[in-house]
């Protein structure tokens, strides 16, 4: 059984990650569930908007804990693991069309970087987000440590990013990581009122708005990202990764925090 699901309400397609039980976390079928989701939203004619969200408590708990262990077994391996991964999140970027990511619960690590990667983010309240990998010895490597700055500003996404921050609804509407804010019962409403105004507008002027503005804002993107597997690939062999992945799994502090 696939681990999306798709659901088209007019010219409003919804793929939804539906791994509930594991709070979506993103493994290799569902990423590649996803990665085929998306092609197709891409390529069909009749869908105009594109949302993104996760069924059961959260949106997505980020990238599987397995597939961590086994990178932190196999450093070697991280290039591979992460080329196609960049390409599925790098798509939703480049479709002609404007996508949302609709965030429940939480947005944390590889999650929140796939929500990077969607044009607007609606938030609820009591939801939160964060790019948590330097807590483990690691940087966001999917395009958050490039995406990010151009959707909050540099200070803050160096905050957000070296501190390992955790932020809720509120604080991310503040700081402009989400469009819109609403209670967790309201979400559903406040998506659709944004695809509205989506739909109310010529679809190829939204989509060449769309591909203007982030060139403008990321003129670097494909240097940055070589960057970020540069650097995750010296971290992905490093003692602080090695530590930080058996304390995560421990459920203690890594022996580097507080140093």
């Amino acid at each position: 059984m696939s681990l999306v699901a798709v659901e088209d309400r007019g010219p409003v397609r919804h793929i939804v990650m539906d791994r509930p039980e594991k709070r979506n976390a993103l493994n290799k079928e569902l990423l590649e569930g996803l990665d085929e989701a998306f092609r197709e939203a891409a390529d069909d004619p009749s869908v105009r908007v594109v949302v993104l969200r996760g069924e059961g408590p959260m949106f997505s708990s980020g990238m599987d804990v397995g597939d961590l262990r086994n990178l932190s077994e196999s450093p070697g391996n991280l290039r591979e693991y992460r080329t196609p991964l960049v390409e599925m999140y790098n798509q939703l970027e480049e479709m002609l069309k404007p996508t949302i990511a609709q965030i429940h619960g939480g947005a944390i690590g590889g999650a929140m970087e796939l929500s990077l990667a969607c044009d607007m983010r609606t938030m609820a309240e009591d939801a939160v987000a964060g790019l948590v990998e330097t807590r483990i010895g690691l940087i966001p490597d999917v395009g958050g440590c490039s995406r990010l700055p151009a959707v909050v500003g540099l200070g803050v996404a160096k905050e957000l990013i070296m501190a390992g921050k955790v932020i809720d609804g509120r604080e991310a509407h503040r700081i402009g990581f989400a469009n819109r804010i609403a209670p967790a019962d309201e979400l559903d409403a406040v998506t659709d009122q944004l695809v509205g105004e989506l739909l109310a507008c010529a679809p190829m002027a939204v989509g060449l708005a769309k591909r203007i503005m982030d060139s403008a804002a990321k003129p670097a993107f494909g240097s940055t990202l070589e960057q970020e597997v540069i650097a995750q690939e010296f971290l992905a062999k490093s003692d602080d990764f090695a530590e930080g992945t058996r304390a995560f799994q421990e459920k203690r502090d890594p022996e580097f925090a507080g140093r």
